[in-house]
């Protein structure tokens, strides 16, 4: 029988855990379990829990990672916390050529590991390096093909996606595209692409066969097909926030989802769609760092302009904007054109008397020299409120989509 370096890791363990007569377990970097001894009466809550479910669970994961453990160039202490059941752990990083391949960690809630067991440790932890290197090549050739097609499949040229659909395999059923990227461009790119690529690859082996990935210059894509569209924006949500753990920057990755497409041939609309939500993460009002294209409303028209171009709103709204009862002003303007031009719902909306919102409209009229019943003018002078809610920080606690 065929000895694969997953029997040999978990015989490695075992052997490790019956020398010291403790609990050991190895993690993938984002503290998910992928082989763990027998208990030896040390367990805790928090491991049995790991070991039934596969899972530490989110706030285990956060907290371990929180220690900065994915930085770490050699053993450390994870302290406990009483409230997830959680004793003092080494904690070892299992690193090879400085890639963070997975954690090895031993209970010692006494802290009464010898400096002979701790050397043992450690000479077992580089040789469980090794075997998960060896066993991240083995499928570096697959990952790689599979990223070549992925990209391939949503190009924005239709020959190349025509050619990627011919020597791809045949599928049929809904597929979802999704965009991450890394917010804070201070971060290294291959510092980004390792996190993002650890997160994308822990979805990947969960779902096999059901998620491709590729990661490049800061930029992750992924496609779900068939049963894994299920639940997409869970496992968006905790890929973002997990990659946002391993570059120890909260917040610091971004995630735009498409909406589902009719098989790989459509895949290319629904990554278009992620491309553009992903923008509006974090900048939409009320948007967190995972959007939704089904959710962006009239923003996903306006996030396909160009960014970033100041002075280029009609000077006919920059009157306005920089009038001294600004605020006021352009409270009332966004209430009159989301309720459709109603007067009665617009003070409703602002709990206001009609003479006293006819009067605000007329201030308004004045000082842009728009008419506010011509189509067009409402036009300018809504996307004018949209593109500036984009821009402005202390709006992105509204709804989103007002």
């Amino acid at each position: 029988m065929r000895v694969t370096d997953e029997d040999e890791l978990q015989v490695l363990i075992d052997d490790l855990a019956e020398e010291l007569g403790r609990s050991v377990i190895i993690d993938d970097p984002l503290v998910r379990i992928l082989c763990a001894s027998r208990h030896f009466g040390d367990e805790d809550e928090l491991r049995v829990r790991a070991v039934l479910q596969r899972d530490a669970g989110p706030e285990a994961s956060s907290h371990v990672l929180a220690q900065g453990v994915a930085r770490w160039t050699g053993p450390g202490i994870v302290p406990g916390r009483a409230d997830l059941g959680m004793r003092d752990r080494l904690c070892v990083p299992l690193r090879e050529r400085g890639e963070l391949l997975g954690l090895l960690m031993v209970i010692d809630a006494e802290h009464t590991l010898t400096p002979r067991e701790l050397a043992k440790i450690q000479d077992r932890s580089r040789t469980a390096a090794a075997v998960m290197r060896r066993r991240a090549l083995a499928h570096s050739a697959d990952r790689t093909a599979e990223a070549h097609f992925l990209l391939r499949l949503v190009h924005p040229d239709a020959g190349i996606r025509a050619e990627a659909l011919a020597g791809g395999p045949a599928e049929d059923g809904p597929v979802v595209a999704v965009s991450l990227r890394v917010r804070d461009r201070e971060l290294p790119d291959a510092e980004s692409d390792v996190a993002l690529h650890i997160v994308l690859e822990s979805a990947a082996l969960r779902q096999r066969h059901r998620v491709r990935t590729a990661v490049r210059d800061g930029h992750g894509t992924a496609l779900f097909s068939g049963a894994a569209t299920a639940d997409v924006g869970g496992v968006v949500e905790r890929m973002a926030a997990g990659a946002g753990r391993l570059l120890d920057v909260p917040g610091a990755v971004l995630a735009g989802i498409g909406a589902p497409a009719a098989g790989l041939g459509e895949a290319w609309r629904s990554y278009r769609q992620a491309e553009v939500a992903v923008r509006g993460a974090g900048r939409v009002p009320g948007a967190g760092a995972v959007v939704r294209w089904a959710d962006l409303g009239p923003y996903a028209m306006v996030l396909q302009l160009p960014a970033g171009q100041p002075g280029l709103l009609p000077a006919a709204f920059t009157r306005l904007a920089e009038h001294e009862k600004a605020d006021r002003l352009l409270e009332t303007l966004r209430a009159f054109l989301e309720a459709g031009g109603s007067i009665r719902r617009t003070a409703d909306a602002l709990h206001l008397h009609r003479t006293s919102l006819y009067y605000r409209l007329d201030q308004i009229r004045a000082i842009t020299g728009l008419d506010l019943d011509d189509g067009g003018d409402r036009l300018q002078l809504h996307l004018s409120l949209l593109l500036t809610a984009l821009e402005a920080p202390e709006h992105r606690q509204t709804p989103l989509g007002r």
